[in-house]
């Protein structure tokens, strides 16, 4: 028989140390469903988060999302071109909201504040420390990622998405499956960049589309541009067919 001595991870393989705690309230919700006795204080930090949105956001009549990855460098010209955009969004009436990060985030913003435009940052708590841009006007800090996400989304006109990551992703999809399901109408949701995006339009036309786990009009709903220009014309075509549907 062996030892059960032979059995124990050794002493320095970090099995025996005690798991970190949550670092973020995200974290302790998702990772902590026994921990029950607190749930009411975690609903009332959720129901402030909210309202502290709802408040401090309540003026913004038009706005645009901007999402876009928080490593995009001032080099890059996806970086300038976040800038071009967010500023001609300014001058046509936009409020740009953003992520409140550094990248695409801090470029969106710096454009809005050069022409005068509302500049909002909502920023997130995270395991490590992502400091807000120094180009937001109103900036807002969330425990939660839902309820950061409900800002986005009901404070915009509009999504314009430039290259990014896993977090880009997220927002995309969960805003594609928004509109797709009609929790959101007459939303644009604006893919800059053909080079980086047509690969991923593509496979959903091949693969996803078909498979037949989604239907040809679908894939309407994503418009790839380049152009600001573009951008801007599509934005505020769909700011148009919304106040047209409000009724009164």
């Amino acid at each position: 028989m062996t030892d059960a001595q032979d059995l124990r991870p050794e002493p320095d393989d970090g099995a025996n140390a005690p798991l970190p705690g949550p670092r973020t309230p995200d974290e302790e919700l998702l990772d902590s469903p026994h921990f029950t006795a607190t749930d009411p204080m975690r609903i009332r930090r959720m129901r402030r988060e909210l309202e502290m949105g709802f408040a401090a956001l309540a003026d913004v009549d038009k706005g645009v999302t901007i999402f876009g990855s928080a490593r995009t460098h001032p080099d890059d010209p996806d970086y300038r071109q976040a800038i071009d955009v967010a500023r001609r969004l300014g001058r046509a009436g936009y409020a740009v909201i953003t992520g409140g990060g550094s990248g695409i985030m801090a470029a969106a913003n710096q454009g809005a504040r050069e022409v005068g435009a509302l500049s909002i940052g909502l920023a997130i708590d995270l395991p490590f420390e992502e400091p807000e841009n120094p180009f937001i006007d109103r900036p807002l800090r969330f425990h939660y990622f839902f309820t950061r996400k409900v800002m986005f989304v009901r404070y915009a006109s509009a999504f314009v998405v430039f290259p990014g990551g896993f977090g880009t992703l997220d927002e995309l999809f969960e805003s594609l499956t928004l509109i797709q399901t009609r929790k959101i109408r007459s939303f644009p949701l604006v893919l800059v960049g053909s080079d980086y995006w047509t690969p991923l339009v593509g496979w959903l036309r091949a693969q996803v589309l078909g498979e037949g786990k989604i239907s040809a009009p679908d894939l309407d709903l994503l418009t790839v541009v380049d152009d600001a220009d573009d951008i801007v014309r599509i934005v505020t075509q769909a700011t148009e067919r919304r106040r047209a549907r409000r009724p009164g």
